[in-house]
């Protein structure tokens, strides 16, 4: 699986330019279709309605221990580049300080990750650790903003920022983003960008409903080493 905050975080992000859509959607346009689209379609709904229904009650115990401990909002939304250039709001609980969105707003990799620890709030480490603040993504897949499988949601910003520097990036807008991908499993967050998108091509150049379980069952072990680690750390 791949963060949450109070209401000065959910300011408006400069979006790209009416220009910038126009040029890479008429990409995708041309792009040839799939039948496995639909295919990964029908198992995202099917696995996203199965696992939203099974954690309600994990989902209203984690919305509970936040409105107690740092009271609304219990999400972030963050604006993110979808599929044909759409721009939807990507959903995570919130785990950290307010104002930390727009602190935080500036930087990108490895020097994100840096400065989101310090922004992060108790709760929100123990959130982060166990990978349940991105529990609410589960709506996006449903919705069809996203896919359980894809490269990870970019703030338009930076989207409209690597399509200039990587000639190839406009390609993520043919699929999904997704909560995992293959950047994610075999590699971190301080790989490059350049690195992350020639992992991003190769999904969508080979996606396949088998790829798709691999990744996901991939995800799945993944997570549960993470969290296992995450609160064995804290715990100490």
């Amino acid at each position: 699986m791949a963060t949450p905050q109070p209401r000065s975080e959910t300011s408006p992000q400069p979006g790209p330019s009416d220009s910038f859509i126009e040029r890479f959607s008429g990409l995708v346009r041309g792009s040839p279709k799939r039948r496995v689209d639909l295919e990964l379609r029908l198992l995202d709904i099917g696995f996203s309605g199965f696992f939203l229904l099974i954690a309600v009650p994990l989902l209203l115990l984690i919305a509970t221990a936040l409105l107690l401990t740092s009271g609304l909002p219990l999400f972030y939304r963050g604006r993110r580049v979808g599929k044909d250039g759409r721009i939807f709001q990507m959903l995570k609980f919130r785990t950290l300080r307010p104002g930390a969105e727009e602190r935080l707003g500036p930087y990108l990799g490895e020097e994100l990750v840096d400065r989101t620890r310090t922004e992060t709030t108790r709760l929100g480490r123990r959130l982060r650790a166990t990978q349940l603040d991105e529990l609410p993504q589960l709506w996006n897949v449903l919705r069809g903003d996203m896919s359980f499988v894809g490269p990870r949601p970019i703030r338009p910003r930076f989207f409209e920022q690597l399509a200039e520097e990587l000639p190839a990036y406009w390609q993520r807008l043919v699929v999904r983003p997704g909560l995992t991908g293959f950047a994610q499993v075999r590699r971190g967050y301080e790989t490059s960008m350049a690195e992350k998108l020639a992992h991003d091509l190769e999904w969508i150049a080979d996606r396949s409903v088998p790829l798709y379980l691999r990744t996901l069952a991939a995800t799945a072990g993944r997570v549960i080493a993470q969290s296992v680690r995450g609160l064995a750390v804290r715990s100490s």
